[in-house]
């Protein structure tokens, strides 16, 4: 909880400046051309006092965000979403039910600790495009890119105040 409390609005940028969420946007547009997949990357600081004093969880705020940011709302349900709390180092991978029971809890959770070794160092963009290509490399294995392949969802990742 003080993590939370102390963690000032800027964390956010001083972990991931403007040049490496460039790096993280590109990462996500590039990769997507593989596959069908869509994914989001959203990026907070802290939780605010309410959730922190109903103790939520990141992966609780995992799911509110995937819901405010619309990743389900895709024409093949094929949206992914990481969501890093900044405050706790951790990151969460909420996907679409039917890819979620494709790829299974398993494997998310690998994709999760991988990242979470970079964050633990400090190394916040490291870890998002080792992420990154990680849920590339699976998507376009089980759902590769057909002819049409539209960019449903934005690709610059999303910085919750």
């Amino acid at each position: 909880m003080f993590r939370h409390l102390i963690t000032p609005p800027w964390a956010v940028r001083c972990a991931l400046p403007e040049a490496a969420v460039q790096e993280v946007e590109e990462a996500v547009r590039a990769g997507e051309t593989a596959h069908r997949g869509e994914l989001r990357v959203a990026v907070e600081g802290a939780l605010d006092p309410v959730p922190l004093y109903r103790d939520q969880t990141a992966r609780e705020r995992a799911l509110e965000v995937f819901a405010q940011l619309r990743v389900w709302d895709t024409e093949e349900n094929c949206g992914v979403l990481i969501y890093l709390l900044l405050a706790d180092r951790q990151v969460e991978i909420v996907a679409d039910r039917g890819m979620h029971a494709r790829i299974g809890t398993e494997t998310w959770a690998a994709i999760c600790a991988d990242m979470e070794t970079s964050f633990r160092r400090g190394d916040f963009k490291a870890g998002l495009l080792n992420g990154l290509t990680a849920i590339h490399t699976l998507l376009a294995r089980e759902y590769p890119a057909t002819g049409r392949n539209p960019n449903e969802l934005p690709d610059r990742p999303e910085v919750i105040r």
